[in-house]
């Protein structure tokens, strides 16, 4: 969410804006398409394939339509609590709150080590 001229917008971004994820019921044959296609460029080593957990982890956050969605939550004696939202649960990977932007800076592996990702996340109340 962002606000300009008095009101308050629903914004859409890339949250890995220079990667390309593919998804396949058959690996096998998706690798074997892609090194025909990538031959010829010879950048067999641009493909990275996601773990286990990488995957299992974007599939929660994003879900089945491939959107993240606004969490909401509160502050409660410093301690972040998600109430609603993708977010719920995962607490622990929340680095930084921006509460005047409604983002959230969150840990995540994919890609790379030490690769955060922007999520919105609007603070409902801090209790003391």
């Amino acid at each position: 969410m962002c606000r300009y001229k008095g009101a308050w917008h629903l914004e859409q971004k890339q949250l890995f804006p220079a990667s390309v994820f593919l998804e396949s019921e058959d690996v096998q044959t998706l690798t074997r398409e892609l090194a025909v296609c990538l031959a010829p460029a010879k950048q067999r080593n641009c493909l990275i394939p996601l773990n286990q957990e990488e995957e299992v982890f974007l599939k929660s956050l994003c879900g089945d339509e491939r959107h993240l969605r606004i969490s909401r939550g509160i502050i409660l004696k410093g301690i972040t609590k998600i109430t609603e939202g993708p977010l719920m649960g995962l607490e622990d990977r929340i680095c930084k709150i921006d509460r005047h932007k409604r983002l959230a800076k969150v840990a995540t592996t994919v890609r790379q080590n030490n690769h955060y990702i922007p999520a919105g996340l609007e603070i409902t109340e801090k209790i003391l």
